[in-house]
């Protein structure tokens, strides 16, 4: 017999053992994924359209894992039908846990206190050690410097030259890189211990 496929309550996305999200006593929650639920608390203070236009950065991923060929906006319309289903967008959210992640808000004081140039974060996204774990070229040997299997707090902004700064940190560091189209040419510019 076939398991039944669970899925992210606020994301939709399909929900494995190790994509699983954390309670505040640092178990694994049942509802929600690693992106969208972090230590007892949602991750981002999203609307579901919000939630919607972030998730459909996502319809190549959605088109291999199902066979199809949706276009962006015929995909934005699947997570409208299907986000009322799930229980972050199904009813009152007075019982739903707070997004306000006090971690996150203490990073990005951090992050901005940094003051470099055409730096500026409002919001951090929890991200997959195995997402951002470019390698770093230090005193000519390769440094990588994330587990693949942990998740970050981290966004990408982008530069008026067109290159982009990444930011990814934990409670332990803050990592600031700038890096190319598609993250070529990645380079660090700032490794800071918290």
């Amino acid at each position: 017999m076939e398991k039944d496929i669970k899925f992210c309550q606020s994301c939709g996305m399909p929900l494995s053992d190790e994509m699983l999200g954390t309670n505040e006593d640092g178990t694994k929650s049942e509802d929600y994924c690693i992106y969208c639920y972090k230590d007892g608390a949602f991750t981002g203070d999203f609307t579901m359209e919000q939630m919607v236009e972030y998730c459909s950065m996502f319809v190549e991923e959605y088109n291999k894992n199902t066979g199809q060929n949706l276009t962006c906006c015929e995909y934005k319309d699947v997570l409208r039908q299907f986000y009322p289903t799930l229980k972050r967008w199904s009813g009152d959210d007075q019982h739903l846990p707070h997004a306000d992640h006090p971690m996150k808000k203490v990073l990005i004081e951090e992050v901005n206190a940094l003051k470099i140039p055409e730096l500026h974060i409002d919001n951090l996204y929890v991200l997959q050690g195995s997402f951002i774990n470019q390698p770093y070229t230090i005193n000519g040997n390769e440094v990588q410097f994330f587990d693949d299997n942990a998740t970050y707090w981290g966004n990408q902004i982008q530069k008026s030259d067109g290159h982009c700064y990444g930011i990814a940190c934990d409670e332990k560091f803050i990592l600031v890189s700038e890096y190319g189209k598609d993250g070529s040419d990645a380079e660090l510019v700032l490794l800071k211990r918290r």
